[in-house]
C-alpha cells in the first residue's frame, strides 16, 4: 500500500525591517511548497535538486529530529521534495520554509500531536529567533521575540494595497558573516533611536495608519555595519523612497533590499533596478504583498 504523504506551502518572509532587529518580520506571497511521503526503510531522502547537497539533508535530518523529540512520535523515515520559488540565499526566509515546511508536514502526517505555539517552538529553535519563523507560520506582520525562556508574539493582517519591492541581486551574503560584523555594544542614544522606530512601526501596522511609515525605518544596530558587504544599499533604498516608496530596509541579512510603497510601484521598482544596472550587478525584481495565510497544507 503507498503511503502517505503530504505538501505544505511556505511564504517567504523579510525580517528586520530596518530597526526591528530579530524582532519584526513580514510574510510575502512568494512561497516554497515542500512534500514528505512516509517510507518503511527509516531513512530520509530528499529527492529534489538538492538531494547532493550535504548541508540540505543535515537541515532536513535536523528538523525532523526536532519534531520527533518534540512530538514523542515513532520517527519514520521519509522522502522530502523541496520546489517554489524562494531563492535558497537572499534573506527572504529560505531556510524557514524548509525547516517549517518540514515539521509542519510532520505534524500533519502524524494526526497534528503539535499546536500551533509547538511548531513555532520548533521552528525558532532550529532558527535561533522567532523574526521569520512566525510570519511563516502565522502570515501577515508579525511582532515577536523570546522572553524570560518563552516566545511572545502579536500578528495582524497586511492589506493588499501595501506593495513590497523585492530587489534579489546576484550576489549572495552569508548570514554568519553578516552577524559577525555587528557591534557588541552600542550607545543608548542609538539604542533609543531603535526602540522608538521598532515601537511606531509596530503600531502602525495595527492600526493601518501606513502613511505614517515614511522616516521611520532608519536603523542604527545592523544595516550600517552590513553596508561592507552591501554597499549599494543606502543608494537603492534612497532611489526607491525618491520614486515614490514609503520606505526601504535590508531584508534579513541581505543581499535583497525592499522598499514599501501604497503607489508607483512599478516607478519604484524601476528605480531601485536602475542602481544595480549601473553598477553592472544583474538583480531579479518582484513587486509583492503580504501573505496573511501563513503556512498551509497544499491541496492537489
Amino acid at each position: 500500500m503507498r503511503k502517505p504523504s503530504v505538501s505544505v506551502r511556505v511564504p517567504a518572509t523579510t525580517a528586520n525591517l530596518g530597526p526591528g532587529f530579530d524582532t519584526l518580520g513580514i510574510a510575502l506571497k512568494l512561497h516554497n511548497q515542500i512534500a514528505i511521503r512516509e517510507t518503511d526503510d527509516g531513512t530520509v531522502e530528499r529527492v529534489d535538486a538538492m538531494r547532493g547537497n550535504p548541508g540540505a539533508l543535515a537541515m532536513t535530518r535536523e528538523a525532523m529530529d526536532v519534531f520527533f523529540r518534540r512530538s514523542k512520535v515513532k520517527p519514520h523515515g521519509a522522502q522530502i521534495e523541496v520546489k517554489g520559488d524562494v531563492p535558497n540565499t537572499g534573506g527572504l526566509g529560505s531556510s524557514v520554509t524548509v525547516r517549517l515546511g518540514i515539521v509542519y508536514a510532520l505534524n500533519e502526517l502524524n494526526g497534528r500531536p503539535l499546536s500551533d505555539t509547538g511548531l513555532l517552538e520548533i521552528a525558532t529553535e532550529l532558527e535561533h529567533h522567532p523574526d521569520n519563523a512566525a510570519p511563516a507560520l502565522f502570515g501577515g506582520f508579525v511582532v515577536s521575540g523570546i522572553v524570560d525562556g518563552s516566545i511572545r508574539y502579536r500578528r495582524f493582517s497586511v492589506p493588499p494595497t501595501l506593495k513590497f519591492i523585492v530587489c534579489c541581486p546576484e550576489f549572495a551574503v552569508a548570514t554568519e558573516k553578516a552577524r559577525a560584523l555587528l557591534p557588541k555594544q552600542v550607545t543608548l542614544r542609538d539604542a533609543v533611536e531603535n526602540m522608538k522606530r521598532t515601537a511606531l512601526i509596530t503600531a502602525i501596522f495595527a492600526t493601518g495608519e501606513y502613511s505614517l511609515l515614511r522616516g521611520l525605518f532608519d536603523d542604527r544596530l545592523h544595516q550600517p555595519f552590513r553596508k561592507k558587504l552591501i554597499p549599494m544599499l543606502d543608494d537603492v533604498i534612497a532611489a526607491g523612497a525618491e520614486a515614490g516608496a514609503l520606505a526601504g530596509w535590508l531584508s534579513g541579512s541581505g543581499s535583497t533590499i525592499l522598499c514599501l510603497a501604497e503607489q508607483k510601484e512599478h516607478t519604484v521598482a524601476d528605480a531601485m533596478t536602475a542602481v544595480f544596472t549601473k553598477l553592472s550587478i544583474r538583480c531579479q525584481t518582484h513587486i509583492l504583498t503580504a501573505d496573511n495565510d501563513g503556512t498551509r497544507v497544499k491541496r492537489s
